[in-house]
């Protein structure tokens, strides 16, 4: 087997084997079919990229399918955010569908299974219904109306379509056999009567198919040569060809569907019921807030398209359910802004430090490289001058050998400046520190190529010049659970494991380069991480976003 051969993964090695078979690589087709109920999330992420990812793989078209089969949850808004998103990542779709393109198909072949005695209009409710399903190890009760006359279910079927009947009324199921191991199989509803406005329809339609009728049926329409779903999905598909089997045309492409396993992320939850939940109540600042797993949200935070794309490659496709740790997101997203981050320099919990011996009322204007990892990026100047913003952390009275930051007697470098030595300290009345007195080595300047330029020091610090400083609002997120998994306690609802402390709100300062900096622009705050600037953020008040450390400081947390 050659290396290339090694390196598929299982949906890769279908996808060959068809060809192998006979398949012709001009009618591989492929779909993504989010239902615009809600922001997609890093799992949808994942299966744009493999969908998006074989289709470039393949030279073969992509559609971007609304599976919008439910007018009740679903909403414009969540269609363009869709598209905003599937763009964002970097990918084309080849059409732009609809399942509600196909509304009068659908019904079409619906009716015409109720002709050849495979459909029929059931008037028990729903609670019913399902009552009658029996269970996994015992064979279900055929509906009293399972044997209804074909023109009588043709009669009702067509009020339910006219609105001539009420919500819960009626309901067409699929006769197919009561008694199948698989539950799924057990006369499913095809049909409902919803009286919703839908967003594309409008009131044309009374009646809306389900999922797995809609599904397969769309992408037969579309041809779509690989139907690739989640796990969840594999009951289902048996129902998905049954349908299939009821239209299929011999001519035509018959879609096949096979399944993945979806790829959780720690700390987190993805059922969009359970983040509309963080988002009504308030838990979050909407879909797009920083801390949720959405791509918008993402996005906002700082998270490069590459970074999400690097992650989906690297976690690969499985056949198992199972949770990924954020760290492992969180690594991609750091690798790819070392690459692409400008460094600035920046001071988030400021103590004054005044350096005794510089000239009163003097500035310079020092060279910083923009990011070492890129050649091309070029340097800018910032300003030095008598009194600096350091970190509080930064300094300590009193340090053992271990302490490699400014303490009293010892010398540290400035960044792209001069070596300091901590000389005094000034407090308040309750003992805090609110002036740091040193002295520099005038002759120490970086890159000044003199003898004291290059005494080596065993600490750097960032600082940031008081008089040239801009004051910002720093939001610094952490995890939104405590716990791995918040989802899948049973002993206590997801919402008891939410971190009180993922979002920390302080001002910091920052050097003056940002002045004019743009939604959406990421940095790295030297020493400290990279930090993206925020839609809320406008020349009056910037506002950035922490999007990850420089290091994984939560594994070093739990350990």
């Amino acid at each position: 087997m050659s290396t290339e051969e090694k390196s598929l993964n299982f949906i890769e090695h279908i996808i060959e084997n068809d060809l192998k078979s006979g398949f012709e690589k001009e009618k591989l087709r492929f779909r993504f079919p989010p239902e615009p109920n809600g922001y997609l999330h890093i799992g949808h992420a994942t299966s744009i990229c493999l969908n998006f990812g074989l289709g470039l793989k393949y030279n073969a078209p992509v559609n971007l399918r609304f599976d919008d089969t439910n007018p009740a949850k679903e909403e414009q808004e969540y269609v363009d955010a869709i598209k905003r998103d599937v763009e964002w990542l970097g990918f084309n779709w080849a059409k732009e569908c609809y399942a509600s393109d196909y509304f009068q198909e659908l019904y079409d072949w619906a009716v015409q299974l109720i002709k050849d005695g495979k459909a029929y209009v059931d008037s028990q409710s729903s609670q019913e219904i399902a009552d009658q399903k029996g269970t996994p190890t015992e064979s279900g009760k055929e509906s009293p109306y399972r044997n209804r006359s074909v023109d009588e279910s043709l009669e009702l079927f067509e009020k339910m379509k006219n609105g001539d009947v009420q919500e819960g009324e009626h309901v067409l199921r699929a006769k197919i056999n009561m008694a199948s191991t698989n539950m799924l199989m057990r006369d499913p509803v095809m049909y409902r009567v919803l009286h919703k406005n839908h967003h594309r329809t409008g009131d044309n339609w009374k009646i809306y198919p389900m999922y797995d009728w809609a599904h397969g049926e769309s992408d037969y329409v579309e041809q779509v040569s690989h139907s690739l779903c989640t796990l969840e999905f594999l009951p289902h598909r048996e129902l998905y060809d049954w349908f299939l089997e009821q239209i299929y045309d011999t001519s035509k492409v018959r879609p096949k569907q096979r399944e993945f396993a979806r790829r959780n992320l720690s700390h987190t939850v993805v059922s969009k019921r359970k983040l509309l939940k963080l988002v009504q109540e308030g838990v979050v600042n909407g879909w797009d807030d920083p801390r949720m797993p959405t791509i918008s949200g993402m996005k906002r935070r700082g998270y490069t398209p590459a970074s999400i794309r690097n992650f989906a490659d690297s976690i690969g496709i499985a056949k198992r359910d199972n949770i990924v740790d954020v760290s492992h997101l969180e690594f991609c997203v750091r690798e790819d802004l070392n690459k692409i981050a400008p460094r600035v320099m920046a001071v988030l919990d400021p103590v004054k430090l005044i350096i005794t011996n510089y000239p009163e009322g003097k500035e310079e204007w020092l060279d910083a490289e923009n990011n070492p990892e890129d050649e091309h990026a070029g340097s800018r100047k910032i300003p030095f001058s008598k009194e600096l913003f350091i970190e509080r952390e930064d300094f300590k009275e009193e340090a053992n050998r271990k302490f490699f930051r400014l303490t009293l007697g010892k010398e540290v470098r400035l960044k792209n400046a001069y070596i300091i030595e901590g000389q005094s300290v000034v407090k308040d009345e309750s003992g805090n520190i609110t002036e740091i007195h040193c002295t520099y080595d005038p002759d120490s300047r970086s890159g000044s190529g003199t003898e004291a330029s290059q005494r080596k020091v065993k600490g750097t610090l960032h600082w940031v010049s008081i008089q040239h400083a801009i004051p910002a609002e720093i939001r610094v997120y952490d995890r939104l659970f405590l716990t791995e998994s918040p989802d899948t306690d049973k002993e206590k609802d997801f919402m008891e494991h939410i971190n009180p402390d993922s979002l920390q709100i302080t001002e910091g300062f920052l050097e003056p380069s940002l002045k004019n900096v743009k939604p959406e622009e990421v940095f790295q705050f030297q020493r400290i991480g990279y930090f993206a600037v925020d839609k809320e953020s406008s020349e009056s008040k910037l506002v950035f976003n922490k999007t990850v450390g420089l290091r994984d400081s939560w594994g070093s947390k739990n350990n």
